[in-house]
């Protein structure tokens, strides 16, 4: 689906690409074409970081590893997104599916960025190929083809300075977004009027009339520079914590009437160094992790500041950029510019030591996120322009025969999904299960691999 260009504040009805003619999306089993003297395509497996591609080599996407599959773009790139949870249910499975996203862009200006809530619906899983079946009527295929064409609507408000990172939270009857942006605050902007907007062709028409820049229901500048970090608590509704380039941390308490938020001036401060990401503990109310360019992760309790509690020194053997709690199990996953991803276990913690360790991305790790309803998988992205999926559950012993050329990868790699270019943030799809959403330069990917 193409997106409306930068002046254009809200579209509907877009259509969102599927991905027959787009580019290569591949897994551990993608066909790659080599060209052979006959002219004949013979095919192999490749597998990223392995071996380069060969000159006259092309790679071609293996639909087949897909249960679902569609690709977008939203005008500028969109740094960092959320999902918001809707009231279509949960763990649903059956197509179509749709999806409410909120994305905030890192455009060429600062006055040409956009606060999006992006609403794709009429998704339908890839289509299976009919290899020698001739359609009796070619008409009605292409009517059924148009029906399952994937929409999306969007709902754009102009936000002065690029967006480093977007997370939304429901307080009450509120969809709230808290928005690190470039010029060095973090603001909480209330999506009501955003969502109502794609849900329905009349509140488009008066939310494109009324267009005006995104005004916060409430700002915070404390922080004195810019930052990435920031994190809505899964346990107190409103209850937020930011963190910025300078290393400081702030935890932020609602106040009674949902518009304003009481900000200690006093920060957390153990780090040394810029705080790059901060996650709550899903079930302690008061604790929270976080990681840093000083190459730690921290474990903090809200009423002791200013110091943190634990702390893993040397995590990383250079910046960690990316943390994720695991919402069943005391395990903390982390990414670091040294490609690495480790599995730390809160009972272990003191040890300075992970319980995993899994060297396959050949870049920087950009994001990683736990299954939200499998303790046991997680998933993460990387500068090297490719997502995997993981199951800790899974042994050496469990694995069967393997094709030539994947036989030494790690047994718990599911899945290696690529196509994009500079991937910078992957999510689970709460209520969907195993659907991931990725942003990258070069767009968003909806998708589901027969792995997970």
């Amino acid at each position: 689906m193409s997106a409306p260009g930068e002046d254009t504040f809200a579209e509907e009805g877009v259509e969102m690409e599927e991905m027959d003619d787009a580019g290569s999306d591949d897994d551990e089993g993608v066909d790659m074409a080599e060209e052979g003297a006959d002219g004949e395509g013979e095919k192999k497996v490749y597998v990223p970081g392995i071996e380069p591609l060969q000159p006259g080599e092309e790679l071609e996407m293996d639909r087949s590893a897909y249960r679902m599959y569609h690709e977008c773009q939203t005008g500028a790139p969109c740094l960092s997104f959320d999902i918001l949870r809707d009231g279509d249910g949960e763990s649903r499975e059956q197509f179509p599916l749709s999806m409410l996203l909120c994305a905030g862009t890192q455009a060429d200006t600062a006055l040409s960025n956009r606060l999006l809530v992006i609403r794709m619906h009429n998704l339908h899983g890839t289509a299976k190929d009919k290899e020698g079946e001739e359609s009796s009527d070619e008409e009605s295929d292409d009517e059924e083809d148009e029906d399952k064409k994937p929409q999306m609507e969007l709902a754009m408000m102009p936000h002065y300075g690029g967006i480093n990172r977007v997370r939304v939270t429901q307080r009450g009857e509120q969809s709230l977004a808290a928005v690190w942006s470039e010029k060095g605050q973090v603001e909480i902007f209330d999506l009501q009027t955003q969502l109502e907007a794609v849900h329905s062709s009349a509140a488009m028409a008066t939310f494109i009339k009324q267009q005006k820049e995104a005004t916060p229901l409430f700002s915070f500048s404390g922080h004195m520079s810019e930052g990435f970090a920031v994190d809505w608590s899964p346990t107190v509704p409103g209850r937020l914590v930011s963190g910025d380039c300078k290393k400081n941390i702030h935890v932020w308490e609602p106040r009674e009437g949902g518009t304003s938020w009481q900000i200690d001036q006093r920060p957390f401060s153990s780090h040394s160094k810029s705080v790059e990401d901060l996650q709550w503990s899903p079930t302690e109310a008061t604790v929270f992790a976080s990681c840093s360019v000083d190459q730690s992760i921290r474990i903090w309790d809200m009423r002791a500041p200013p110091n943190s509690m634990l702390s893993a020194n040397e995590a990383h053997s250079s910046d960690i950029n990316v943390i994720s709690w695991n919402r069943s199990e005391p395990f903390i996953l982390s990414g670091g510019d040294d490609g690495l991803l480790k599995v730390w276990d809160l009972r272990q913690f003191k040890t300075g030591q992970p319980v995993a360790n899994f060297k396959q991305h050949s870049a920087p790790i950009t994001s990683v996120e736990w299954s939200p309803v499998d303790s046991s998988v997680f998933a993460a992205s990387g500068a090297d322009d490719v997502v995997s999926q993981w199951d800790l559950s899974v042994e050496s012993c469990d694995v069967g025969a393997r094709v030539e050329g994947v036989k030494d990868l790690p047994p718990q790699l599911l899945f290696l999904h690529q196509g994009q270019s500079e991937i910078k943030e992957i999510h689970w799809h709460p209520q969907i299960p195993g659907v991931m959403i990725s942003t990258a330069l070069s767009g968003f990917n909806v998708f589901r691999t027969i792995s997970v």
